[in-house]
């Protein structure tokens, strides 16, 4: 038997989040396939398996766990086919429990309290209840999620019965609080507790007296509460009668044509108000745990760093000029495209060595001179902005560096970058640009110390040689920390870059 634990992913990374099996338990893997998909707040990781044979799951998805954790185990004995016959016999499960009768309410009430979900969350919040309030639900069953700092989780019932929500979706609870009540139900569930788990037992009960009818769901109590609406005056058209969201949207809007007739009379004189088209609603979406981080992130270095922006412009018409000349044979060549990128980076690198102080970050009482160049670049991701590394970059050529570009840039649109790849670079590279930003002030990706930021190219007039020419400019900013980086050395450093991109040849010889 083979126990798989959650490896270790990165230097700062103590515990993971179980995202999602992409096994299912009892079925037969392969050495080295994938079966897991594991979420920390840096970042998403495939597990793979670790033998072939049958997959027994220890830890269920939503779960946060240390690293080092057991969360599955493998029969490396049992050969292919044997897992198929698991799942056979937890589908003739479900089959017996029907055959049971009598019993009812125990008349125990289990209160659920928020388990502990990690070392560092001391709260969580009431992401949605997947059971609603009087339902039936099964132990072990799913009844809500919940949501950390961090990731979120699911919420299990800890005793089989009839589910009497306490808080609220949206509230937010401290570690150890009550989230719900169970009164514990044995045997049949009671005719009057409505579940979804069990159809024929509520369509018989169409009767208005049961305790759906007329009872609003969390999400319509919550919407008739803001708008002052008594359930008592909403007719339900959910299960047994039960006041669903739509009703209550509905109620909403059906409000105001009441009193709309005896407003009317009062403001004869006054001008109508003129008629707007289009709809006022608004859509409220949680937080990601990564879009947490990131703004957690970008709020310190505001607070902590003395940031602070220098700007300068490029005649961007030498580099265009150039790639325009050679950028189908270098296609042909290195099978990548040459892009303006390779540029910006080798000149960077250039500008970095000759004043360290740019490349460099502070630890502690010390700072730190790095003779190398790790240079993140920013990528929109689909779950956010990442920076991935291209390492030793002042060592690279151009079609080294375009086709590490495409190929870091290809991993975070497919949320397959590690750990290691987006971490430890000594300066950054950003391009709004692409996006049609003109200016900005990028903002330090800490601990580092500079970031540049490259803008759109816009042709403008400018004086050449005492002549008014029409060239193709771009703005460059250097946003730096002012602590370790003196007015001196950030504005040297953007002039170097200025000048070396104007001249190109200058890259090639290095002068």
């Amino acid at each position: 038997m083979i126990e798989v634990k959650i490896p270790t992913v990165g230097e700062s990374i103590t515990e993971v989040t179980i995202s999602q099996w992409t096994k299912q338990d009892g079925d037969y893997v392969e050495m080295d396939e994938v079966i897991c998909e594991l979420e920390s707040d840096k970042a998403t990781f495939e597990l793979n398996a670790e033998a072939a044979g049958v997959l027994s799951i220890k830890v269920e998805e939503g779960e946060t766990i240390e690293i080092g954790t057991i969360v599955c185990t493998i029969d490396d004995s049992a050969v292919e086919g044997a897992g198929s016959s698991a799942p056979a016999e937890k589908e003739s499960a479900p089959a017996a429990a029907p055959a049971s009768s009598g019993g009812g309410k125990t008349g125990e009430i289990y209160e659920m309290i928020v388990p502990t979900v990690g070392e560092s969350i001391t709260e969580v919040t009431v992401g949605s209840w997947v059971k609603e309030d009087g339902d039936m639900v099964e132990l072990d069953e799913i009844i809500a999620e919940i949501e950390s700092d961090k990731a979120t989780f699911e919420l299990t019932a800890e005793a089989r019965g009839i589910l009497n929500i306490v808080a609220q979706e949206g509230d937010t609870i401290e570690i150890g609080g009550m989230i719900c009540k169970i009164e514990v139900v044995e045997g049949d569930a009671p005719a009057a507790a409505s579940s979804s788990s069990a159809p024929a037992a509520s369509a018989s009960s169409e009767s208005e007296d049961n305790y759906a009818a007329g009872h609003p769901s969390p999400a319509a109590a919550k919407i008739l509460a803001e708008k002052g609406i008594d359930a008592s005056q909403v007719k339900g058209t959910g299960k047994d009668g039960r006041i669903t969201k739509e009703d209550a949207m509905a109620a909403e809007k059906s409000a105001p044509k009441k009193e709309a007739p005896k407003a009317a009379p009062a403001k004869e004189a006054a001008p109508a108000a003129p008629a707007v088209g289009g709809t006022r609603e608004q859509t409220r979406k949680k937080l990601t745990p990564l879009r947490k981080t990131v703004s957690r992130r970008l709020v310190s270095v505001k607070n902590e760093t003395a940031m602070l922006t220098t700007f300068n412009e490029v005649d961007m018409k030498p580099i265009m000029d150039l790639r325009k000349k050679y950028k189908d044979a270098f296609k042909d060549k290195y099978e990548v495209g040459l892009g303006f990128m390779s540029f910006f980076i080798k000149a960077s690198c250039m500008a970095l060595q000759e004043w360290p102080a740019v490349n460099a970050q502070i630890d502690g009482d010390e700072i730190v001179y790095n003779d190398y160049c790790d240079v993140s670049i920013a990528v929109s991701a689909p779950k956010g902005l990442v920076v991935p590394v291209i390492r030793n970059a002042e060592s690279l050529s151009f079609n080294q560096i375009e086709s590490e570009v495409v190929r870091l840039a290809k991993k975070a649109r497919d949320n397959k970058l590690s750990i290691d790849e987006m971490q430890g670079g000594t300066f950054t590279v950003t391009n709004g640009g692409i996006f049609g930003s003109m200016l900005s002030t990028p903002i330090i990706n800490a601990p580092q110390s500079a970031i540049l930021g490259m803008h759109n190219i816009v042709e403008r007039p400018v004086a050449i040689n005492g002549q008014v020419e029409i060239r193709p400019i771009m703005y460059l900013a250097l946003s730096y920390d002012h602590r370790i980086i003196d007015g001196r050395e950030s504005v040297s450093f953007l002039v170097r870059v200025k000048q070396l991109l104007e001249d190109p040849a200058r890259l090639m010889l290095g002068i």
